[in-house]
């Protein structure tokens, strides 16, 4: 029985999250203070876990949408400058070989972004637009990942990555500080994004040692960081409708 527990321990940790080199080393030497092997497993934990927890990331916002059957007051231009660098980050890693630890979370997050795009347009009356839309991107999506694609030109889409969060956030940060609030913004969202852009840089560096890829995460977590300040720091303001909704 023993001996197939430890089978079965080890089938779950090699290789999804550790090599069989290290594995020996950590649980048959029973090293367990094995840096290399310790950062490899934090790593790959961490990585995988930023990857579950986006799958639950923006289905609040999904849901809310076909609950209420509109999508006003998104801004699809906004929803559309965020899709551009995830699927950036997607078409990179895959072009890389990157483990999918290391970038899993973009996939699914642009699938729940590109669903955000069609139901703003669906709800706005655009529908065939929409439709276009999805197709369109489907097609660019496939060119950009043929391997007739320069490498030069994936490379720049993964650059772009900077100026489009870097812009996204700083429009978001210039409205809270005109309105005195965070209105809607969900502070378990805010928060989750943050954590997640810091815990990335770690696992690019550990897992990639692409600085390009570790460079777009520590932009994303500065400008993350401000939203989150933000949210701290207007945490009992309330939208003035609300406030004299109250009195």
């Amino acid at each position: 029985m023993a001996g197939e527990a430890d089978g079965l321990f080890k089938r779950v940790l090699v290789p999804l999250l550790l090599p069989e080199t290290c594995y020996d080393q950590l649980f048959v030497q029973w090293d367990l203070l094995h840096v290399p092997c310790l950062k490899t497993l934090l790593s790959k934990g961490l990585g995988l876990g930023i990857v579950a927890g986006s799958l639950l990331v923006k289905l609040p916002q999904i849901f809310k949408i076909l609950g209420a059957k509109s999508a006003e007051g998104l801004s699809l231009q906004s929803v559309m400058l965020e899709l551009v660098a995830l699927t950036g980050t997607v078409v990179y890693s895959i072009t890389n070989s990157f483990p999918f630890s290391s970038w899993g979370e973009a996939l699914f997050l642009t699938l729940q972004t590109i669903t955000i795009c069609f139901l703003v347009m669906h709800y706005r009356g655009e529908t065939v637009k929409g439709l276009a839309f999805l197709a369109c991107y489907a097609m660019l999506l496939l060119a950009l990942l043929s391997p007739l694609t320069p490498l030069a030109v994936v490379t720049l889409l993964q650059a772009s990555n900077v100026p489009a969060v870097v812009v996204g956030k700083l429009l978001q940060a210039a409205t809270n500080h005109h309105n005195g609030h965070t209105g809607q913004l969900s502070a378990i969202t805010v928060f989750m994004l943050f954590g997640g852009s810091l815990a990335r840089i770690f696992t690019s560096v550990q897992e990639t040692g692409d600085p390009l890829m570790a460079g777009v995460f520590v932009v994303s977590s500065l400008c993350n960081g401000l939203i989150a300040a933000q949210v701290v720091l207007y945490w009992n303001a309330k939208p003035p409708h609300r406030q004299k909704k109250e009195q």
